[in-house]
């Protein structure tokens, strides 16, 4: 048996709307143990709806619905189901109620189009919305479908989801076993190539191991079926060393571990600081760092220096190697990294220096060519190379520069 979430609104085909609920709701299903293989979004239009609730009861058992209830012509998800079904709507008095009770309690009368929301299909169960207008319905109108509709507003659907569809679903005999995951995240390697070094566990049958990409980063995630947390993770924990003991430094966290959290975790232990100077970045290296609480125990500060006198007057770099190398060169790169770490007087100085663009990039010099410089505790500097190419846009270039300077600090403290 599988559900399949389906979730209704033109707006979500438009893009006007994140679809959070379709993510809620798998998160849900796995925590209950009930697999899910398909997730559909459709438009308000009743004839592709029913299409895609044909094709629904063809491969799953449950059904789940969002959006779709509120009173508006354009919300037909109720009778859409009800019609699909043959069955006629019934309007509940006690909805009615509900609502007109809402209504008054913030000095209001309930509007006629309001009634829409009372009606259900005849035999279907109602499922309570405690803080808005839109009921759904627990319905089963054929052997083996199970309907369950929501309203589109998350908040709304996440108290309806944890106050009666998990009772009703447990009721049913599901959550005795759970789907639990682990993500593995890796920095400094492609997926293809992480995916050729861990070949042989995606065929694992459980815990499954499956990869896939971020920005910058790739995962592995890990994901077993067991009655309890407790034994997913007993399953879990020696596929999850063998996977880190082939992956070497380019693994660096799990869950939701940041390069900067686990950099400035490493400082910590080390009682050594940091700071930073960035230039195409534009202070993005240095917020990564401070968005980890406690982060003043290491990070010292940092510069922005984007025109070559902030370079040259607040890093010392020398402005003529600026005029023979360029701003954006592994010599100027180094000479901001030991300016900065001199300046702030820290163990590590970091520098990011590059052209994030879409505009600025040269035949020798194109966008996404970025240096990395790195001075360290014994005033040792050295700079690295990387061209992430101006497919990436700006904001994903200078994303990837900073995490990337941040790993190169990890993979360093790490050796030492």
């Amino acid at each position: 048996m599988s559900a399949e979430i389906i979730c209704v609104g033109t707006e979500l085909l438009l893009g006007d709307i994140l679809n959070s609920n379709s993510q809620y709701i798998a998160q849900q299903l796995a925590q209950l143990g009930i697999p899910h293989y398909y997730q559909t979004v459709v438009g308000d239009n009743p004839e592709r709806l029913k299409q895609v609730i044909e094709i629904a009861i063809s491969r799953a058992q449950i059904l789940i619905f969002t959006g779709g209830l509120g009173p508006t012509p354009d919300d037909l998800t109720c009778e859409t189901i009800a019609d699909f079904f043959g069955v006629p709507l019934i309007e509940r008095p006690e909805i009615i109620a509900d609502i007109t009770d809402k209504f008054a309690q913030r000095g209001r009368v309930m509007s006629p189009t309001n009634r829409k929301q009372a009606l259900i299909p005849q035999g279907a169960e109602i499922l309570p919305n405690p803080s808005g207008t839109a009921p759904g319905i627990i319905w089963q109108p054929r052997p083996n479908v199970t309907i369950f509709t929501f309203p589109g507003v998350p908040s709304e659907m996440h108290q309806m989801w944890s106050e009666t569809a998990v009772p009703f679903l447990k009721n049913q005999g599901w959550g005795k076993e759970i789907i639990y995951s682990r993500s593995l995240k890796f920095w400094g390697i492609g997926e293809s190539a992480l995916a050729e070094k861990v070949a042989p566990y995606f065929n694992l049958p459980n815990p499954t191991v499956a990869p896939y990409a971020g920005k910058g980063e790739v995962r592995l995630r890990i994901s077993a079926k067991a009655p309890t947390e407790q034994a997913a993770e007993a399953l879990i924990t020696p596929v999850e060393k063998q996977l880190k003991d082939i992956a070497g430094l380019d693994y660096y966290g799990s869950g939701n571990d940041t390069l900067a959290a686990v950099v400035g975790k490493l400082l910590r232990i080390k009682t050594e600081t940091i700071s930073v100077a960035e230039s195409c970045t534009g202070g993005g290296l240095g917020q990564m760092l401070t968005d980890i609480s406690g982060s003043s125990d290491y990070f010292w500060g940092g510069v922005i220096a984007y025109d070559n006198s902030a370079k040259v007057k607040l890093l010392g770099v020398n402005p003529e190697d600026l005029d023979k190398f360029g701003a954006v060169s592994a010599t100027v790169a180094e000479q901001m990294a030991m300016g900065v770490k001199n300046r702030l007087s820290t163990t590590w100085g970091l520098s990011i220096t590059g052209i994030a663009g879409p505009t600025g990039g040269t035949d020798t010099k194109p966008v996404g060519l970025v240096y990395i410089g790195l001075a360290g505790p014994q005033d040792e500097v050295t700079s690295f190379e990387y061209r992430f190419g101006a497919m990436r846009g700006r904001a994903l270039i200078r994303h990837v520069s900073a995490n990337t300077a941040l790993d190169l600090l990890r993979r360093l403290i790490v050796r030492i």
